[in-house]
Parts: structure tokens; sequence; C-alpha cells
């Protein structure tokens, strides 16, 4: 094969049946190592900060990011925000508090791994992202520290960069979202009665009330989320899970792709609170005890690698927060998709006061 004819052509070589497929495109870093040569390979930010940690000004493919962070400042993964633009756009393409981009919610940093995102030992300190993330003329990254003490940061930005990037590519988005609390119509009633359940069972859903993860307009797909829910209420068999997913697709009034449950979204069944980690969903978080299962903090993701959602000028991706929407809790997420630009301007991120975690439930 001619090389000159792949000039400006991408080749991905992101599995290992591609990795012998030669690429002509060149490996670059940028990283927060100490450029005077010695090893002080940080960057401090302070109260207030908002730092450009990444200024690419070529065609080119993120396709890893590695991050971590020291400090005593408490849920700091909520304080820390990061965003990102694609070819000189004034709004970001991606915006969420740090923690949650990297897939697990509630200020928690633990360790998990999935195909796109992983938390690494030790304790999940150690936050990776792994998709691709294409632009034609350039890109920026920024860090803000909202929080109230210093943070030390490191990181790695690999990339590839090319002469040109052939058409066809969506730019990538990431985007966090928090209902708290959700609003409930049922939470008084008693969940130990059958009858409970048969109204629970028979009542109507309004779609308008769920919980939406994502509103996007233009062509692109869906590429999946994380959910954070926190329980916050003491209670006794009020499970979350039961909520269905509907997502709407070019405007439509009725989803094409309705679920069965939040469990079953997220790829689980009967009301599970164990903990697992796989390369397209899992559970992060359970704080849950033999009482109350389900009880604060849990954390599910489910992305959809191998089944996106196509869309061609708009997407709705909601879920019912309990039965028909019956419970009231704190409801937060990421959603992760490509689409064309321009991408409609996303909600103002909440202030971090706004942003925290709630107390531990008890």
């Amino acid at each position: 094969m001619n090389n000159r004819a792949l000039e400006g052509s991408v080749m991905f070589g992101t599995s290992l049946g591609d990795l012998p497929r030669l690429r002509n495109c060149r490996r670059r870093r940028i990283s927060s190592y100490d450029k005077r040569g010695g090893n002080r390979d940080w960057w401090d930010f302070n109260p207030g900060d908002k730092k450009d940690i990444a200024v690419i000004e070529t065609p080119g493919i993120i396709r890893h990011i590695w991050m971590t962070m020291w400090g005593e400042m408490r849920h700091f993964t909520r304080k820390i925000v990061l965003r990102m633009y694609w070819d000189g756009e004034k709004e970001p393409s991606v915006e969420a508090p740090i923690g949650d981009f990297f897939g697990c919610g509630h200020g928690i940093i633990k360790d998990f791994w999935s195909l796109p995102m992983t938390m690494s030992p030790q304790d999940g300190r150690a936050f990776n992202c792994f998709f691709s993330m294409p632009f034609y003329k350039g890109a920026r990254i920024e860090v803000e520290n909202q929080g109230e003490k210093s943070h030390t940061f490191y990181f790695y930005i690999d990339y590839e960069e090319y002469k040109q990037l052939e058409p066809g590519f969506a730019m990538f988005h990431a985007q966090w979202r928090r209902a708290n609390p959700t609003t409930g119509w049922g939470e008084d009633d008693d969940y130990t009665k059958k009858e409970m359940w048969e109204k629970l069972w028979d009542t109507p859903t309004n779609p308008d009330e769920n919980y939406v993860i994502l509103e996007a307009e233009g062509k692109g797909q869906y590429v999946g989320c994380n959910l954070n829910i926190d329980a916050f209420t003491p209670r006794k068999n009020k499970w979350y899970g039961e909520g269905d997913d509907m997502i709407f697709i070019d405007g439509e009034k009725f989803p094409s792709l309705y679920g069965t449950g939040t469990e079953d979204y997220f790829n689980t069944a009967f009301g599970p609170w164990t903990e697992f980690s796989a390369p397209y969903q899992g559970i992060i978080v359970n704080s849950g005890d033999e009482k109350w299962r389900w009880k604060g903090k849990n954390t599910v993701f489910r992305f959809h690698i191998e089944d996106p959602v196509m869309f061609d000028k708009s997407i709705k991706v909601t879920i019912e927060h309990g039965t028909a929407n019956n419970l009231a809790n704190d409801y937060s997420s990421t959603a992760y998709w490509y689409q064309t630009e321009p991408h409609a301007k996303f909600p103002v991120l909440l202030p971090v006061e706004e942003r925290l975690p709630r107390e531990d439930a008890v």
C-alpha cells in the first residue's frame, strides 16, 4: 500500500486486531512534567484558579487522559470542574465535576473499571478516560478549582496529531446534571403492603416528570452515562430501581426506546446490592445494608459502546425516579455522547454548594 495515499487518513488502531495497521500520525503528549528539568511534576490550583492544562493547535484525536489530585479539600471531585472545547468554540462541549466525569459521583473516589473509564488503585485515586475525542483545528482543556483549598494536580493528555482529518467525525460531549431532590408522590406510602405495589403497578407514568439525563440537538449518537442516586430518607422496601428508562429520538412524543426498570437499563436484575464492574455496565457504589439494601449512595453506569443510540435532530434521555416517579431521591448524572457542531448551550452548571453530596443516611 502506498503510504502517500494514507496521508491525512485516520487509522484508528484501537483494538487488538488493528494494532498491526500502520498509522500516518504522530503520538503526542501534554503533561504536568516539570519543564525546568526537575521533579516538581505537578500544577498547583489555588482556590478560584482556572487554567488551561492543554492547548492543541493542530488536527488530532485525544486517545487517553490520566489525572490524579492531591490535597485536603473534602469532596474535591465535586468542587473541581473539567471543561473541554473543540475547534475554537466558545461554549464547552464537556462540562462536569471532575470525579463525575471520570465515572463516580457523590464526591466519592474508589476502584472501578469499564472500557472507557476507570478509577485505578490505590482507592480510585488515578482517573483514566479512553474515549476518543477528535478535533479538526484544535482543542483546549480547562480545569477550575471552585473549592476553598488549594489542590495539587498531575495529568497526561495523550493524543494523535494529523495533518488533516477526513470529514465525518462527530465531537465528544459530556454533561452533568442534578435534581435534588426529585419530586415523588409516594413518599408516605407503606411499601410493605401488597396493595401499595398493586397501586404502583397500575399507576400510569407521566414522562414529563422523569429525571432527565440528557437533552441534545443536532446529529449524533448517545454513548452512555453514569447515574448517582442518594436514597436519603429512611424507609423500608422503597426500591428506586423500578424506574423505567425512556429515550425520545428526533422529537418523538412517545419514546422509541422504552425500558422496564432502572436496574434493567444498567444491565443488572432483581434489586442488586453487590458492587460490580464490567466493560459496559456496573455498580460502582452501593451503601446499603441488610436492613435497607439501597440506603444512601448508589452509583451505576451503562456505556453504549456496542449499541450507540443514533439521532438525526435531537435526543432526550430520561428515567423514572421510582415506579411512575413515586420517590423523592437525590439524582445526578453525567451523560456522554458524540454529535456534530454546533451543540445546544448546556444548562448553567450548579454552584459548588448545590453540587455537594448529602451527608450519609443513617
